[in-house]
């Protein structure tokens, strides 16, 4: 994780499945339960940061982990809280949009900050680019909620390299974490750098140059997506060669003595851009074996291994 947090894992446990659906039912006693277990679950295997937005399950999510801290305030001390915002559905005033109004990010964070009952974010994402973005009216808004004290520091989600350059010039604090797709599923991340000059390089989905602009500017790298819902570790399979990857995994977890999602987590932790990936189960056993991704150093040639089986075919 980045200096400015020493304490944090590597790991992020991301809350997008608290508050049960995704509807405007009032969280249930049982939805609050779950997620002091879920807490529970990920301080005790070492997982300090809990990753939150403002949308999750129509805010259930946050209300719900806020219901568990207000139940035990000790633990907010143990953990690293960050929230998004940014994303509004569609509603009377118009469609599905992302606003970067200080208006909008104000009173955002202030809602969030209710419902999650702490008094203070240590991170704030952005959670995708907003087109209508005026840098200047951002900042604003960013630097007022960190000299309330409302935030400590501020991230990303879903930037490409120049956006966060392009916000970061008129910051007065650094951007220090960038969530982005990234999978043994979703590799387009790690591919684009790799096939530079050949066909299959115009069909990435991943911008040239993001990975290296967050590894050279100190910005923490976290994984959405990481485990491609389970696919290479006990899920459902949804493409021709994924049983073949799964296969892979197995064989590795057997040989390194941990889990199938260890492996699969610990093939994106391999790589020198130290990538923090966000797991998301509820289910307490399957956090366990995420954790142990901690205790995993892939080989070189085993990374090259699970990298050629879910592509389906040697690297160029």
């Amino acid at each position: 994780m980045n200096a400015l947090f020493p304490s944090a894992s590597r790991l992020v446990y991301g809350c997008m499945g608290l508050g049960g659906e995704w509807d405007q039912t009032p969280p249930t006693s049982s939805q609050i339960t779950q997620a002091r277990t879920v807490i529970d679950s990920a301080l005790e295997n070492n997982i300090t940061v809990f990753d939150h937005a403002d949308i999750y399950t129509f805010g259930k999510a946050e209300t719900v982990f806020g219901a568990a801290l207000k139940e035990a305030p000790d633990l907010r001390d143990k953990m690293i809280l960050q929230s998004k915002c940014a994303i509004r559905f569609a509603d009377e005033h118009g469609p599905k949009r992302y606003d970067f109004s200080k208006q909008w990010i104000t009173s955002s964070v202030e809602n969030s900050l209710a419902r999650l009952h702490t008094d203070y974010l240590d991170i704030l994402l952005l959670h995708r680019p907003d087109p209508l973005m005026e840098v200047d009216e951002v900042c604003e808004a960013l630097s007022a909620l960190k000299q309330d004290g409302k935030i400590k520091q501020i991230g990303v989600s879903n930037m490409h390299g120049h956006q966060i350059a392009y916000l970061q010039h008129a910051l007065d604090m650094p951007v220090v974490a960038n969530q982005v797709e990234m999978s043994l599923a979703f590799r387009d991340w790690v591919e684009d750098g790799m096939t530079t000059g050949s066909p299959e390089n115009r069909s990435m989905g991943f911008a040239p140059g993001t990975l290296e602009y967050c590894m050279q500017n100190n910005v923490q790298l976290q994984a959405w997506g990481s485990l491609a819902q389970g696919r290479f570790s006990g899920g459902q399979f949804q493409q021709d060669n994924d049983k073949a990857v799964a296969a892979l995994v197995s064989a590795l977890a057997a040989e390194y003595q941990t889990t199938p999602e260890a492996i699969v987590l610990g093939w994106l932790m391999r790589h020198p851009a130290n990538i923090q990936p966000v797991i998301g189960t509820t289910n307490p056993s399957r956090i366990e074996a995420c954790a142990k991704a901690s205790d995993v150093t892939l080989a070189r040639e085993h990374w090259y291994a699970l990298l050629e089986a879910a592509r389906g075919q040697e690297i160029p």
